[in-house]
């Protein structure tokens, strides 16, 4: 094959240049704010791009909420923030129906669940038949109240965060609804310059609001036409085989008491597409498998309780895994 040949067959056949040059626009404003954290940003970029929900796990301070909140805001959606609490009822997140008096019929009164985007504040402080109010919404995107079935607009996200150290006053969410989010993301400490960085960026910064610079550069129509253009993005049969040797081997482990579900196969397939879109290719590679795995699988499946008190982690099966199984070329 000469070389002409070869440059024409890795041609992008899908025009992707619109696409990454809006995210690196998203990524730069939210860098005005956010110092490192790199991989949580890509991560939520492309849980944006595949149109699923993100479960953030991390220490408090490690700028989790604040992330969530730039992301919203550099694109031109609507933006609802709701801070669970073990009082909160199912009302509070979905509304609620009230009676007028002067037409004597009752009106449902919107929640803040009605939004594009849908920030959640420690998600793991309300009780089950709070958590359970979201099942609807996140699945299948509507909510159905007195008979009445409402359409949630699109685009909608919901991004929870939840602190994995303190338990006291939390409950912890159950396996139905952790599989409703397409990813969980573990946030960790900034580096020793990263630190540094903050700490200079807090000192010289005069602003009262710190997203106060942060601009709208997507709107609502073009995340779309993104959303679609990503599920255009061509996988290969051998791809296809090779996620699913991921998922049938998460299941026959033997560190493992549970394995990942078919839903699990369909996430990583679809957070493939999104790596793939965030290069700027409109194919999938193992490397895109790869990268997306850990946070579509982490919280899809159990450590054994014998492998748990041993210190392994769901994150060091899912390696094994993934080196134990031939790269398809």
């Amino acid at each position: 094959m000469n070389l002409n040949k070869q440059e024409e067959q890795f041609q992008s056949r899908i025009d992707m240049i619109e696409l990454r040059a809006s995210l690196e626009k998203v990524k730069s404003e939210i860098g005005k704010v956010i110092v490192g954290q790199e991989k949580m940003i890509e991560h939520l970029l492309a849980a944006l791009l595949s149109n699923g929900h993100v479960l953030i796990e991390g220490v408090p301070g490690v700028a989790k909420t604040i992330t969530a909140k730039l992301l919203a805001k550099t694109i031109d959606v609507g933006f609802s923030r709701i801070q669970f609490t073990p009082d909160l009822m199912p009302s509070d997140i979905l509304g609620t129906s009230v009676f007028n008096v002067k037409n004597s019929e009752f009106e449902f009164k919107k929640g803040p669940i009605f939004s594009n985007f849908i920030l959640i504040d420690e998600i793991n402080r309300s009780p089950a038949k709070t958590q359970s109010a979201l099942f609807e919404v996140m699945e299948e995107r509507q909510i159905t109240m007195d008979g009445t079935r409402y359409v949630l607009e699109e685009p909608f996200l919901v991004i929870a965060t939840q602190n994995p150290i303190e338990h006291e006053g939390t409950y912890r969410l159950p396996e139905a609804q952790l599989d409703r989010f397409l990813f969980k993301i573990n946030v960790g400490y900034p580096t020793l310059e990263q630190e540094i960085a903050i700490i200079k960026n807090q000192h010289e910064s005069k602003k009262e609001d710190k997203t106060e610079g942060v601009n709208r550069v997507i709107t609502a129509g073009q995340l779309k036409n993104y959303q679609h253009l990503v599920k255009e993005i061509i996988v290969e049969s051998q791809l296809m085989e090779y996620i699913a040797k991921i998922i049938i081997n998460t299941r026959e482990n033997q560190f493992l008491y549970l394995g990942a579900s078919p839903r699990a196969s369909l996430a990583l397939l679809t957070a493939s597409k999104a790596f793939a879109a965030l290069r700027g290719r409109d194919f999938v590679t193992p490397e895109d498998i790869k990268e997306a795995s850990y946070a579509v699988l982490r919280h899809r499946v159990i450590v054994s309780p014998e492998r748990e008190m041993e210190g392994l982690t769901a994150d060091e099966i899912i390696r094994q895994i993934l080196e134990g199984i031939e790269i398809p070329r």
